[in-house]
């Protein structure tokens, strides 16, 4: 199995985003929270979301911790926009703004489209699209008034090109790229920036669990969809790590990167390359 970096090999040269407040949806683990430790490390303060469970506080406590930045949780369902909008509120009351948004939530179903069952394709949809239309919609007039903002919306490789048996999450990340398109266009004259990270397969629990669905799927071994299916699409044949996601969201998120905007960025070891 491929060695995960450490996690201060990517950590950011300075407090580039000290003083700047960021909600990261779906981050309590994975690529979600490889990038609000480095915000945090980058000096942001952060609001971990996701589902509620024993150790939250003490990673909330850790990052507090580690880098001397406020942190908070909540356990707002992404499929709600009731819970999205209570979500914004709780961020607005622990840190006054919403400078940084990041759309990580999701979730994923391997399987073909004749026997996809109808409710996990209406919560995909809800969760990986849906979502990220309501988080922007309650972020960008606080942004717009503070004439600042960033928006990270995390796609896929599979919002550029497609797979079989995955048709609930390549039609909800391809839409993910449209609207990040549209809301970059529309918010191009007010300082914010919105742009799409593609990354291709990370080694996190949601990627760990498509494995004994895709391995049934494709009537294949759990270890020849690794080296077969996930790792052949990527010609560097490695997994893309947390730690590199969160270095680019960083950046996405200074003034640096200010004229980069409506863009898919393919971070994926040349899978789209091809």
């Amino acid at each position: 199995m491929q060695t995960m970096l450490a996690h201060d090999e990517f950590a950011a040269p300075s407090r580039t985003l000290a003083g700047k407040a960021a909600i990261i949806t779906g981050s309590t683990s994975g690529i979600g929270f490889g990038i609000a430790r480095a915000f945090a490390a980058s000096g942001a303060h952060v609001m971990l979301n996701g589902l509620p469970s024993s150790d939250i506080e003490t990673t909330r406590k850790g990052l507090e911790r580690d880098f001397g930045v406020m942190a908070a949780f909540s356990p707002a369902d992404m499929s709600m926009p009731v819970e999205i909008g209570t979500m914004f509120d709780a961020a607005l009351a622990s840190f006054g703004k919403v400078d940084i948004l990041v759309n990580n939530a999701g979730i994923q179903h391997v399987e073909a489209i004749e026997t996809f069952p109808p409710d996990k394709w209406d919560r995909i949809i809800a969760i990986n699209l849906s979502a990220a239309f309501h988080a922007i919609r309650a972020a960008v007039p606080g942004m717009k008034a503070r004439n600042w903002g960033r928006i990270i919306n995390v796609a896929s490789a599979h919002a550029l090109v497609a797979s079989p048996f995955k048709s609930a999450y390549v039609a909800a990340k391809h839409g993910i790229v449209g609207l990040t398109k549209t809301v970059a266009l529309e918010t191009a004259e007010h300082g914010i920036t919105a742009n799409a990270i593609c990354p291709g397969y990370v080694l996190t629990p949601l990627v760990e669990k498509q494995i004994p669905e895709t391995a049934r799927a494709r009537m294949l071994t759990e270890e020849q969809v690794v080296r077969d299916v996930l790792l052949k699409a990527q010609p560097t044949h490695r997994f893309v790590s947390t730690e590199e996601i969160g270095a680019l969201a960083v950046f996405l998120s200074t003034d640096a990167a200010r004229s980069i905007t409506g863009a898919a960025l393919p971070v994926e070891g040349g899978w789209t390359a091809q």
